[in-house]
């Protein structure tokens, strides 16, 4: 019978935030596979867990991950731990969910600490809708392009991490991207020096400019508001003639009574209003 794969999620820093079951789990398994083990060996010599360890990280996903699932498919039951927070957000242990899920394994997560939403519950921003982008794929300019396109338009409030050296860099982008945004600056989550700072992007890099970034950071962005979407499209649609919003709709397929009714909620009149301007026009 195969063995199971256990997401254990591990405190983002204080170490009272180590659940029971996390740490029974790390002791009764077979093996740990940890991001770094340099890094886990100090958590797991704090609760005497002497299981012992592998290391699976980005470099090694691919090869390292199909050894961890041969020594599943053994009967193997192995945990596996980020240097901190719960396995696969933002991290590689999304590979090997997949990959176990390919070969049948069962895969079970045990709830804990997330940085991302940790610091979502301390925002003040809505919480009620939200997304994850993780990291700004600053390595890739057309994916970044291509992300920051898509966040401008969002209106979910937005959760990114990001590391201090470049926590300038990626304000700085998201405010030529974004425009002026309400934002969350949390750093040092549950640790002595936790902060939570929340201001604006232009006041977050005025900031920065004579204050150090210093820790990992969370950022918690507010989305844009439906009302200033709505006032885009209307002006959007100002711009254009009625007859290029009508031909906008009816080359969709739309009929022509349909299309007027668009229009006029498109525009913000009545659809009466579409309906004479066409009459006057045929007259």
């Amino acid at each position: 019978m195969a063995g199971t794969l256990y997401l254990c999620a591990t405190p983002i820093g204080n170490l009272q935030d180590m659940t029971p079951r996390a740490a029974e789990t790390l002791r009764n398994v077979d093996l740990i596979a940890a991001e770094d083990t340099r890094n886990s060996i100090r958590l797991l010599n704090h609760f005497e867990i002497h299981t012992p360890m592998t290391s699976y990280h980005e470099y090694n996903r691919v090869e390292k991950g199909e050894e961890l699932i041969r020594l599943l498919q053994e009967g193997k039951d192995i945990a596996l731990i980020t240097d901190a927070g719960t396995p696969a957000i933002s991290d590689p242990g999304e590979v090997l969910v997949r990959m176990c899920q390919e070969a049948g394994i069962t895969v079970t997560s045990l709830p804990g600490p997330a940085a991302c939403i940790t610091a979502l519950t301390l925002s003040g921003l809505s919480t009620r809708r939200f997304c994850f982008e993780g990291f700004l794929p600053f390595d890739n300019k057309k994916e970044l392009r291509a992300v920051l396109e898509e966040l401008k338009e969002e209106t979910r409030t937005i959760i990114l991490y990001e590391a201090p050296h470049h926590l300038i860099r990626t304000l700085d982008c998201l405010y030529e991207a974004l425009g002026e945004r309400r934002i969350t600056l949390c750093r040092e989550l549950t640790k002595k020096f936790e902060t939570v700072f929340p201001t604006t992007l232009r006041d977050a890099l005025h900031y920065y400019e004579t204050n150090q970034p210093r820790g990992e950071y969370v950022l918690v962005l507010e989305g844009k508001s439906r009302r200033e979407k709505e006032k885009e499209r209307q002006d959007a649609c100002a711009q254009m003639s009625l007859e290029e919003h009508m031909s906008l709709y009816e080359e969709q397929g739309i009929d022509r009574k349909e299309a007027m009714k668009r229009v006029a909620k498109d525009r913000g009149i009545s659809r009466r209003e579409v309906y004479q301007y066409f009459l006057e026009r045929r007259g």
